[in-house]
């Protein structure tokens, strides 16, 4: 199946050179085509980076061998404490990798991680593609009928989990229901230093998983109970698929973005040239973000091994304790959500740490309030600058230059030998030009193989040759792209178009506003209202009347909110994204159960006149 879908995407796409170039002019007409154009981001693309630069085509694992070649002895891995050097974690890998080949893992099979930040999941993801096999990434706070949906989906052979109670559960009634064959087991005890070893042993062992011991479970110490002498895999970048990445199905159910070696090695090596200011061997990044998730994969792991860079990797975000490690460890490098970054220009403590370590930081995976940007920026001395991508794109398209003009609410502009164009909503095959509104396309080395056994899904998102993201934007004169918004998330307002991207803008000028988010909800006159849920700042009072009055000269009169929410905690996916959905879903429910809708503003009136 996989095979099938490469041959229909190159047909659909044709090789990226020759969308370099104009098409070949029909018979009859002059032999030569005139001359390309160029696009609007080569005049002004940030000096040091080539955006025709040649984009090497290999397999994934050649960017951990090279480290641990070039920098045997620096720090590869450091995780609560305990640090790995490169040899140790390449010696590693390669254990694991003869270990998978004796359980089976060749060319075509299949293997999860169930794994949230650890070195286990770096160790596991190099091993198992060295030894022939497919990454699945998996979410470990999905739960159990997720789990099972997803395992059952990409036909997941083998899953690779840590011994606790928090994640084994969720696999154990697996092996019935679907195709799973075994479970490897990932002791935390062998992961920390000895005091947290010997602490944890003691007083947390009720976390600790019990497991039967039968040929369907294998330790990682098992696995690893060898010389390392595995059997290189052949490897065609271009076609073996190296990552099934799960999209989050917030417009339906995942599907799995199939990504090649070649995608995932492209977009690394765009990354990292995007990155002028780096230096080989000498940077140290920040691991909060989510290694199953694919801005966590590349931006933090891949782009962090291909540059010889010690990696601190953070099982969860916790806002002190990542504050802590700034100020203790110095990384350099940090990305992630806008969440993460308004938390920190948020906390009141934050005078009593030093984070003037940090010099590069990439925002992504949801839109980056300008204020959020400015104040960061004020607070660190570091330049933030948005990126942008999906899961279908390995995933970065676009970045803000480090070096050189940073729009304030833009996303950036094409990385290298990536071609952004916006198109026609009305008319997928229409090409619009700079400044108009429309959906915005993908060509690129790091644009996905296609999705897992689903081609009508792969055909028609790839209408013309380019992948449609399904995201509302346009591109300015120099080739700077702006998001306005998801057209599954576009609100319908009595026949209006309103993006909730551009209402939370509005609403988050209020210096009382923390957070907020924008959606549409069911209304019998209108089709959808639009609804804001509001987050305060820690002290801060204010009525929905007030805020209100504030937008009333920043938006239209259809982009106003119509209902306004104030919580103390605003819903977000794992990575850290407004999540939408789940609020929709709340407005249906209470309109199915008969339920009035909340509104604050209608609860003070009634106070008022009360």
């Amino acid at each position: 199946m996989a095979t099938e879908l490469l041959t229909r995407l190159k047909e659909l796409a044709g090789g990226l050179a020759a969308r370099l170039r104009p098409p070949a002019p029909p018979p009859g007409e002059p032999a030569l085509p005139p001359e390309p154009q160029p696009y609007p981001w080569e005049a002004t693309y940030p000096d040091g980076v080539d955006w025709q630069a040649e984009i090497p085509v290999a397999p994934l694992t050649d960017i951990l061998d090279h480290s641990v070649e070039a920098w045997p002895d620096r720090p590869c891995l450091t995780f609560m404490g305990k640090s790995f050097t490169y040899k140790e974690v390449g010696g590693l890998v390669d254990r694991a990798a003869r270990g998978f080949q004796d359980l089976g893992v060749a060319k075509g099979v299949r293997v999860g991680l169930f794994l949230p930040n650890s070195p286990y999941f770096i160790i596991c993801y190099y091993a198992v593609l060295k030894a022939g096999g497919t990454v699945v990434n998996f979410n470990p706070l999905y739960a159990a009928r997720e789990v099972e949906r997803q395992v059952k989906d990409s036909g997941t052979a083998i899953m690779v989990t840590l011994q606790l109670t928090a994640t084994y559960p969720k696999l154990a009634g697996l092996f019935e229901n679907t195709g799973l064959e075994k479970v490897v087991l990932c002791p935390m005890g062998h992961i920390l230093p000895l005091v947290a070893r010997a602490f944890f042993t003691l007083f947390r062992r009720k976390e600790i998983a019990v497991v039967p011991e039968d040929g369907r479970h294998v330790t990682f110490d098992r696995l690893t109970r060898n010389k390392g002498d595995f059997t290189p895999a052949p490897v065609d970048p271009e076609s073996d698929i190296a990552v099934l990445q799960y999209t989050g199905g917030t417009t339906g159910l995942p599907k799995g973005a199939m990504l090649t070696h070649a995608n995932v090695y492209a977009n690394t090596i765009q990354t990292r040239m995007w990155a002028v200011n780096a230096q080989p061997g000498e940077e140290k990044f920040l691991g909060v973000l989510p290694l199953f998730h694919v801005f966590g994969m590349t931006g933090v792991m891949n782009v962090g091994l291909y540059l010889g860079a010690e990696i601190i990797l953070v099982p969860r975000f916790k806002l002190a304790e990542v504050l802590q490690i700034i100020d203790r460890d110095k990384p350099t490098v940090f990305l992630g959500v806008p969440m993460i970054y308004a938390a920190i220009n948020n906390f009141d403590e934050l005078d009593k740490y030093d984070l003037s370590s940090l010099q590069d930081c990439i925002s992504g995976g949801d839109a980056l309030p300008v204020e959020v940007k400015v104040k960061f920026e004020q607070l660190t001395g570091c330049v933030l600058v948005e990126g942008y991508g999906l899961s279908e794109t390995s995933p970065v398209c676009t970045i803000n230059p480090f070096v050189g003009v940073n729009k304030p609410g833009s996303i950036g502009m094409p990385v290298p030998q990536t071609i952004i164009e916006i198109v026609s909503l009305d008319d997928p095959m229409q090409l619009l030009p700079p400044g108009k509104r429309g959906e915005i396309c993908v060509q690129g080395p790091q644009v996905m193989a296609g999705y897992w056994n689903q081609p009508d899904e792969t055909e028609a998102a790839f209408q013309g040759g380019r992948l449609h993201t399904g995201d509302v934007g346009y591109m300015d004169e120099d080739g700077y792209v702006f998001l306005i918004d998801r057209i599954k998330d576009l609100i319908l307002n009595a026949g209006f178009n309103v993006y909730p991207r551009m209402v939370e803008e509005a609403v988050h000028l209020h210096p009382a506003v923390e957070d907020a988010v924008v959606c549409g909800v069911p209304d019998k006159n209108r089709g959808e209202i639009v609804k804001a849920y509001v987050k305060l700042r820690a002290g801060e009072a204010l009525k929905p009347g007030e805020l209100k009055r504030f937008l009333k000269d920043k938006l239209a009169p259809y982009e106003l909110p119509r209902r306004i929410e104030f919580r103390d905690e605003l819903p977000v996916t794992y990575i850290g994204k407004h999540n939408r959905r789940d609020l929709v879903a709340e407005e249906v429910r209470r309109l199915n159960e008969g339920l009035p809708p909340i509104d604050d503003e209608a609860e003070e009136k009634r106070a008022v006149n009360s």
